[in-house]
């Protein structure tokens, strides 16, 4: 049987029909689709035309025909395309179709722009609408990133240091760790988003020279056109803005990736602590049925990886030469679709993951008891320290861990035959300074803490 074919067949996982869900989310291909890009083209030359209108640099009945006649649907894009590969930029070949649209009104489509304007401005656009969604999904995790930390508020577990049992702490507490790193995400995107949602519109070389004295006040209204902000200056060769919003969606993802790399690890047979959602056959092995693999972990995880390149490559096209680049512009229109869609599929595999863990506070317990006590031997040396010194103390637990290692037991029983415990501590104490449960410092009270102030930081918003 030959395999279906189409000319225009997806080969990556942003559009692939196998995997582009698993990547990414319909909501954020739709921005920064082909035809919502050369809508945000023709959204900069109307705005540009309206904006020359209100300033008397071309006549308002122009400006009204351009508004009008400017149709994404009457667009060849196919014709579009094959110009594209002849000029190597797409903004050329889409005035010539909108001169045609426009008749005798035409003549005034892209006056005083170069190509970079309206790219830009278009790619502004489209990111500033892609913020909104990764702001807004963002705010939907913190909620459940929220409840979860109050809901397992005090449900103790393991903490874990180098990957060894440490001091026993609570699960609302690694999660309220989780949360209060996407407080830091939507307080540095609000903070963002007046730096990058900013019109370009300086001419050739950046100096606006082709409008004479009306350049500023042209790109003022065409900013109030398209509800931008105007920047300082040009940034054809300034992209720290475009830069900056690629590196927060690394950070973002590099928190998912955190996060996934946590919930994978406790999914594991061993630890057997928190699973994602179940649905049946997710996560199915080809060969193995018993198993059920931690998949949206696994894709939050690659996401990571590949925005945090990303970024990197962001950082790169930073170094341009003099007033307009030459190669380095061109990466950006890799990185910076392909980061937000990336981006946006972690977070809704997130959304997914997080907003029906399984908890399983019985496994996490039982997990705590597998050192026997020695896991709060902290706890212990710290109870005798008032009473022998804590040197002294030191000592003394540390032979009585010994003696669980060699010859097993637990602490509570080593140390209750220990005279030199016994004398300070009866059996009932020992076994309290012995209960993980009753050693998680002020893990509860920072759970409290982070939900305070991530409530706080929604009420400023």
């Amino acid at each position: 049987m030959t395999a279906p074919h189409s000319s225009f067949a997806a080969s990556t996982v942003m559009d692939s029909i196998l995997f582009r869900d698993a990547f990414g989310t319909q909501a954020m291909r739709n921005i920064f689709s082909d035809h919502a890009l050369v809508q945000r083209y023709i959204d900069a030359e109307v705005a540009l035309a309206r904006a020359e209108a209100r300033c008397g640099v071309i006549p308002a009945e122009a400006a009204e025909v351009i508004a009008r006649e400017s149709r994404l649907e009457h667009i060849d894009f196919e014709h579009m395309r094959e110009e594209t590969d002849i000029v190597g930029y797409p903004i050329l070949p889409l005035v010539h179709q909108l001169v045609a649209m426009c008749g005798e009104s035409g003549r005034y489509v892209h006056w005083g722009a170069t190509t970079q304007d309206i790219m830009d401005t278009a790619v502004a656009l489209q990111v500033r609408d892609a913020l909104d969604s990764i702001d807004a999904d963002i705010r939907a995790l913190r909620q459940i990133l929220a409840e979860l930390a109050a809901k397992h508020r005090d449900t103790p577990m393991a903490g874990r240091t180098h990957l060894q049992q440490a001091l026993p702490i609570t699960f609302g507490y690694k999660v309220a760790i989780w949360l209060a790193m996407f407080d830091r995400h939507q307080e540095r995107l609000a903070q963002l988003r007046p730096r990058v949602a900013v019109v370009e519109f300086a001419g050739a070389a950046g100096t606006l020279a082709s409008l004479g004295d009306k350049g500023f006040e042209v790109q003022q209204a065409m900013a109030e056109e398209l509800g931008l902000g105007v920047p300082a200056s040009t940034w054809h060769v300034a992209r720290d803005g475009f830069a900056e919003a690629v590196n927060l969606l690394a950070l973002v993802t590099g928190s998912l990736g955190k996060i996934a790399l946590d919930i994978m690890i406790m999914a594991s047979t061993e630890f057997a602590e928190v699973y994602e959602p179940f649905v049946k056959g997710r996560g199915a092995s080809s060969t193995m049925p018993q198993k059920r693999n931690p998949i949206s972990s696994e894709l939050m995880l690659a996401a990571s990886k590949a925005v945090r390149q990303h970024a990197g490559l962001m950082v790169d096209a930073m170094v341009q030469d003099f007033e307009r680049a030459t190669g380095p512009w061109h990466a950006e229109w890799i990185a910076i679709p392909e980061s937000f869609i990336l981006t946006a599929g972690a977070l809704h595999q997130a959304k997914f993951a997080l907003g029906g863990l399984i908890v399983d506070s019985e496994r996490m317990r039982h997990n705590l008891g597998l050192t026997r006590g020695l896991i709060v031997a902290e706890a212990v040396m710290m109870g005798l320290a008032p009473q022998m010194g804590r040197q002294q103390a030191h000592d003394v637990v540390y032979d009585a861990c010994r003696t669980v290692n060699d010859t097993g037991g637990t602490l509570a029983e080593a140390l209750a035959a220990l005279p030199a415990v016994t004398q300070y501590l009866d059996r009932r104490a020992i076994d309290r300074l012995c209960d993980p449960a009753h050693y998680l410092g002020l893990a509860p009270q920072m759970v409290d803490r982070a939900l305070a102030l991530s409530a706080q930081l929604d009420a400023r918003a």
